[in-house]
């Protein structure tokens, strides 16, 4: 087969798929097109081709373009530049369109769930929203991102979704050449960065590991969510929109509802932000048991809920700690990473039979293929609720309530 890399056409493009790009057809190829939307008429230049049925493409071109289509706000938001955000080039209703498309496709190819999808949009707007950035250092010692599917750092002097603090306080300093740097400005405005560079001496997964050699600000991060304050590793993880974590722990207390007493399991717990919420509401009386596999971030969940005695942090492995004698749950909630839960846990969770899950997911595919398999072990997908906490890319945060089908 020709290796089209490097080729130009025109394409009718087709519907969003996952991933922040559209489909188009050419020659009976499948063409995943960036920088593109439904409905448009493009040129295409093809970016990569391993063969196969597909390639991808970047929309050079727009010969006729879609109404939804608007300037991208950014300079380095184009074909060739920076690969952060996938629709700069959309309006926000149009952002938000196309990610619960994606969500309800992956639900029915996936799982075999038909669900109209709505994507709410979270206050503060598209732009200056990321508190949480990691970039990258060129040749040069300059901070930038990487392009798309690609090693090659594009040099910035600012970024359109990084919140101030961020970017726009660092891009002046020169860094070493070939580092990253994990940044973060917490709830108090105060930036942290870590500099990080490769340890040729030791590697994990084939790659070196990153060790820190810099640091501005300090390694620790003050939060505020669900009512209370939070201290956690800087470079740990926590939603990285400012209003994130409350929308979505506001959300996991309404479904979790659970009383006085009760039973709670919070899987992948991080700090204990979910933790917090399911423990307020089952009292002293009850037990809410927190499964965390990051060391440092069960260590910080440790001493932020050091108040509330019925909360149970568990650290390792999710799908190890879950062969212990746990006490019985009336109600899981999880927040798995990005692959999902998996059939294991899964199987594990319904095998305990507890009246609800909350799922909260940071990947349509990974949900709708957990979905399914809850639905093979007799619960059903019975609410769900997507936000646009990442404003101006392809990534969508859900949350899913399932239900044990009555015996």
């Amino acid at each position: 087969m020709t290796d089209w890399t490097g080729d130009s056409f025109e394409v009718e493009v087709g519907p969003v798929a996952h991933g922040g790009h559209c489909v188009a057809r050419h020659d009976n190829r499948v063409v995943f097109v960036r920088h593109a939307l439904p409905g448009e008429r493009v040129v295409v230049r093809v970016t990569e081709d391993k063969g196969g049925s597909f390639c991808r493409a970047d929309a050079v071109e727009v010969l006729e373009a879609s109404p939804e289509r608007v300037e991208p706000p950014c300079p380095y938001a184009r074909p060739g530049a920076c690969g952060g955000c996938d629709w700069q080039h959309a309006s926000a209703a149009e952002q938000r369109r196309l990610k619960a498309a994606v969500v309800a496709e992956q639900l029915s190819r996936l799982a075999g769930v038909e669900r109209e999808v709505e994507v709410e949009d979270l206050a503060g707007g598209l732009e200056h929203w990321r508190t949480r950035v990691r970039l990258a250092v060129d040749r040069d010692g300059h901070l930038g991102f990487h392009a798309h599917r690609s090693h090659r750092v594009i040099p910035v002097d600012d970024c359109v979704i990084a919140a101030p603090g961020t970017v726009d306080v660092l891009v002046d300093r020169t860094w070493t050449p070939g580092a990253e740097l994990d940044v973060a400005v917490d709830a108090t405005g105060r930036t942290h960065a870590s500099e990080l560079v490769p340890d040729r001496g030791r590697r994990r997964s084939g790659k070196p590991v990153l060790r820190p050699v810099r640091v501005v600000g300090s390694e620790v991060a003050v939060e505020n969510a669900a009512r209370r304050d939070w201290e956690l590793s800087a470079q740990g993880f926590w939603q990285v929109h400012p209003d994130a974590a409350d929308v979505l722990a506001e959300r996991v207390g309404r479904w979790a509802d659970l009383r006085p007493g009760q039973v709670a399991w919070d899987l992948y717990a991080g700090v204990g932000l979910f933790a917090s919420v399911l423990a307020a509401q089952v009292g002293p009386a009850g037990v809410v048991v927190a499964v965390e596999s990051v060391g440092r971030a069960a260590e910080d969940a440790v001493a932020n809920l050091s108040d509330l005695p019925q909360v149970q942090v568990r650290p390792g492995r999710v799908e190890h700690v879950l062969s212990d004698d746990l006490p019985v749950p009336d109600v899981v909630v999880l927040d798995p990473p990005r692959k999902g839960a998996g059939r294991e846990v899964v199987a594990r969770i319904a095998g305990r039979h507890p009246a609800r899950v909350v799922y909260v997911a940071c990947d349509p595919a990974a949900l709708a293929r957990d979905v399914a398999t809850f639905r093979d072990l007799g619960y059903d997908l019975t609410d769900l609720r997507a936000y646009d906490t990442f404003p101006m890319t392809h990534h969508v945060e859900c949350v899913a309530l399932l239900e044990r089908r009555p015996v």
